[in-house]
């Protein structure tokens, strides 16, 4: 049976399965009658073409992911063999998991024998509404209907725009800061609506100035993404800058998604980062309305292979969500809830963690901002860099420092798109103090002899 009689016109054209389409018809019958004995013929519009399976058009929008252009990038290069790499590049934490978190998980494993809820465990859920009362001195929100557990803030950024997106409007946008973590423009496109950006720029010291955004285009915005502290920027958001973001979403009716899963890292004990829940409370807004924040244990706790977080807000959107999360299938291991509930429940090694991080960038920071022009962040463990002065791009920068230092960051051009006529990660790269110490220390050694050598 050929393929043009597979893909024939007509009310009963014949559905066939594209590894059926080479078969003869005596094959075909018997493939047929495998599958349940399908009728030979079935209504055109349940057919599908011959060796083409539909997927979803939205697919092809996406862009190759940073790393996967950063691979790319640095194809034909051979480093030093003398020097050993030092990866900058991705924001994984690499400090020790502590001992008693996998402890717990080990403690857990007896929950593996039964199918966990969505919803998680209601000892989870009130680990975490304690934690967001006693990080942010606001009352703990109800654990029942403002909490809810996730499997890392990743998944959830992404499934939440498949949630509160309405497609059907064919003019719709989801808004957000540029540059960008890329979770959030894929998440808009498969949702099926256009990704649109407003940039945050170093003239104006990365502020999110919401107000330079067009009614225009707020009118057409569902949901906006806001990361704070920034991915890469390391910016807080301020508290004039959440009323701002809030009135307008009273004007417009949009969803704000507050991706706060560098909350945790921080330098001044007595300033802690201001959250979204936190600053709605703050202004009087103590439903939460139209507002939900992301969180997450991979940065805090230094467990991003656990992938546990949570979102947390206005309790009537995140009881929609948690109906899409029933279909999605993303309920979070029993053994991992139980080690969750009992990370949430400890701050020692969270404090011990940010010495750490603190170190790093006290001692980091001076050796790299002789050469380029950077400075501490807000919060977060991001050095976001200018290497303007050096005549180079981004890329070319990356590049050239893998090439002959071994060490690899990434170019902030990969971490954003063009809006207003520019790209504002453009002549930036990312540095990501995640690594020990020592090997830090020895990154920005050889990043400054990088930079040496081309003055």
């Amino acid at each position: 049976m050929s393929g043009a009689d597979c893909d024939r016109g007509g009310e009963s054209a014949l559905i066939i399965a594209p590894d059926l389409c080479r078969t003869d018809g005596a094959a075909l019958e018997r493939e047929l009658r495998v599958f349940g004995g399908l009728p030979h013929r079935l209504p055109y519009n349940s057919r599908f073409r011959c060796g083409a399976p539909y997927v979803n058009p939205n697919l092809s929008k996406l862009q190759p992911y940073p790393f996967e252009k950063l691979r790319a990038l640095f194809a034909g290069n051979t480093p030093p063999a003398g020097l050993k790499e030092i990866k900058l590049s991705i924001g994984e934490p690499q400090h020790g998991t502590p001992q008693f978190i996998k402890d717990a998980l080990i403690a857990g494993l007896g929950g593996l024998a039964a199918y966990p809820a969505t919803n998680g465990s209601d000892a989870l859920r009130k680990a975490i509404a304690d934690w967001i009362a006693r990080r942010y001195g606001i009352p703990a929100p109800d654990a029942a209907a403002q909490v809810l557990p996730v499997t890392g803030s990743r998944e959830a950024l992404f499934a939440f725009a498949q949630c509160v997106v309405d497609a059907s409007k064919p003019d719709a946008l989801v808004l957000s800061p540029n540059p960008f973590y890329q979770i959030y423009e894929g998440a808009a496109y498969l949702a099926g609506v256009a990704p649109a950006f407003f940039n945050q720029l170093p003239q104006d010291g990365f502020a999110m100035d919401f107000r330079a955004v067009p009614a225009a285009v707020w009118r057409r915005v569902q949901l906006i993404y806001v990361c704070s502290p920034g991915n890469p920027t390391g910016k807080v958001m301020t508290l004039d800058e959440w009323r701002t973001l809030f009135d307008l979403s009273d004007e417009y009716g949009f969803v704000i998604a507050s991706d706060e899963c560098y909350s945790e890292i921080y330098f001044d004990e007595v300033q802690r980062p201001l959250g979204g829940l936190e600053a709605a409370r703050k202004l009087g807004r103590d439903d939460y309305r139209n507002l939900v924040m992301f969180s997450s244990l991979s940065k805090r706790s230094n467990v991003p292979g656990m992938r546990s977080g949570f979102v947390a807000g206005d309790a009537a959107i995140l009881k929609k969500f948690w109906l899409y999360r029933t279909y999605h299938g993303c309920a979070m291991n029993p053994a991992v809830q139980h080690a969750s509930a009992v990370a949430w429940g400890d701050e020692a090694h969270v404090a011990e963690n940010r010495r750490l991080y603190r170190e790093k960038f006290a001692q980091v920071t001076p050796l790299i901002a002789a050469h380029l022009d950077t400075q501490m962040p807000d919060a977060g463990f991001y050095l976001w860099a200018s290497v303007a002065r050096y005549g180079m791009s981004d890329t070319e920068f990356a590049r050239e420092l893998h090439r002959q230092y071994n060490v690899v960051v990434l170019p902030g051009s990969y971490l954003a798109r063009e809006a207003g006529g520019v790209n504002p990660g453009a002549d930036f790269i990312r540095i990501a103090l995640v690594a020990g110490l020592d090997e830090c220390l020895e990154a920005a050694q050889r990043i400054a002899d990088f930079c040496k050598s081309r003055q």
